[in-house]
């Protein structure tokens, strides 16, 4: 398998867990506005920063992805 292949295919693989880290995130949110009333402090602050956490690993993931594509131009 050429490099080119293996860096197409590494891209792909992380294209799925930036999928996943974003529905995650957005079921996150939805959870905490629709149980904000109801919910202990304790949860909803854990929530909160549960989609800070998500959120953040989002941006370093889209990075990473955009970095993988910018190594793409040397191969």
């Amino acid at each position: 398998m050429s490099e080119l292949d293996v860096a197409k295919e590494q891209i792909a693989y992380l294209k799925l867990w930036l999928g996943i880290f974003v529905v995650t995130d957005i079921s996150l949110f939805g959870w905490v506005l629709s149980n904000v009333g109801s919910a202990t402090l304790l949860l909803v602050f854990g929530g909160c920063f549960a989609i800070v956490a998500t959120t953040v690993g989002i941006v370093l993931l889209h990075r990473r992805i955009e970095g993988q594509i910018e190594g793409l131009r040397e191969l």
